[in-house]
């Protein structure tokens, strides 16, 4: 399945949801696919443009798969037209280790201004919804091919994400042939109608949905993922950022405070400040309040990943705090 509900105001934080789990077993899913059918999955182009009406389909849903690499040029950048066709011809070369997206400026603005982009030919990566700056302005070919080695395999080290080799050529009929996977057990319809109420802002809905599985399969990962993200999203929904910020600021000690905001960390991307808040809060108080900080933290902990270094970081330091 694809991360959910991603906006680039926050696309770290719904990214993280899946980034620890799902995107390994999406990338087992693949190779277990690729085996069976002697091929690759179908991924689509290696090459394409993208505009922010696809970004979330064409970008954000195939980093779970494959490093998107996405280069912001214009037609009028002198330095564009030197790098891009650099771009695309490794992208053909490296054959499906990574694809590239390519972002006309002039006529995404919103992209541009959302990933901070401080001029052209700029490159930027996005692993598992997660946006990586790579370089700005036309590189050497060489220090190119260094930055796409070292990205490929933090891909893969850190997410387990792979992007299975394809014969150029293939490209287009494997796009031409991809259809939809059609779930096999009751299961899988359960955990596809629990997605699509999530898609479509039913957080009520998904949250009833995933505790539902879970209830009769304890032990799936991915609807734990899902219901974490789904109760992530409720608590936020109707959140007055600016006042939740201004209360946990004047109030350090107020766990409920540091709770709401450490929620709105996360959905925020900024994961260590989430996570360092709530240690924060364990260690100023006792009792209750210290035990509700406690849970909250673990619970977001759920949220990211066991195996994520972040994750593995807060949990030694809140047992710094606690013992």
């Amino acid at each position: 399945m694809q991360p959910r509900n991603m906006s680039m105001s926050g696309v770290v934080d719904l990214a993280a949801v899946k980034a620890a789990g799902e995107a390994k077993q999406k990338a087992e899913r693949a190779r277990a696919d690729a085996a069976r059918t002697g091929g690759a999955p179908a991924s689509g182009r290696l090459i394409f443009n993208v505009d922010e009406a696809d970004f979330q389909q064409d970008v954000l849903q195939r980093s779970t798969e494959v490093p998107v690499v996405i280069d912001f040029w214009a037609e009028w950048c002198e330095p564009c037209k030197q790098l891009g066709p650099v771009l695309e011809r490794l992208a053909t070369e490296y054959a499906g280790r990574f694809v590239l997206a390519k972002i006309d400026v002039d006529a995404n603005q919103m992209l541009f201004q959302q990933f901070g982009v401080q001029g052209i030919p700029a490159v930027f990566a996005v692993i598992a919804g997660q946006p990586v700056p790579l370089f700005q302005g036309a590189a050497p070919e060489a220090q190119i091919r260094q930055v796409l080695d070292q990205l490929i395999q933090a891909a893969e080290q850190q997410f387990g994400i792979v992007g299975t080799p394809v014969e150029p050529g293939d490209q287009d009929e494997e796009a031409e042939e991809a259809a939809p996977a059609v779930p096999e057990s009751p299961q899988d319809l359960a955990l596809a109608a629990a997605h699509q109420a999530l898609d479509a802002g039913d957080l009520g809905g998904a949250v009833r949905a995933y505790q539902g599985l879970l209830a009769d399969d304890p032990g799936n990962g991915e609807a734990k993922l899902g219901l974490a993200q789904a109760q992530l999203l409720e608590r936020v929904s109707g959140l007055d950022a600016t006042q939740v910020r201004k209360a946990a600021a004047e109030s350090p000690a107020d766990v409920k405070a540091q709770i709401a905001a450490a929620d709105l960390d996360l959905v925020g991307g900024h994961v260590e400040d989430a996570f360092g808040r709530l240690v924060d809060a364990v260690r100023r108080t006792a009792g209750e309040d210290r035990d509700a900080a406690r849970v909250h933290l673990l619970s977001l902990f759920e949220v990211i990943g066991g195996e994520d270094p972040r994750v593995v970081a807060a949990r030694g330091a809140l047992a710094r705090v606690l013992f």
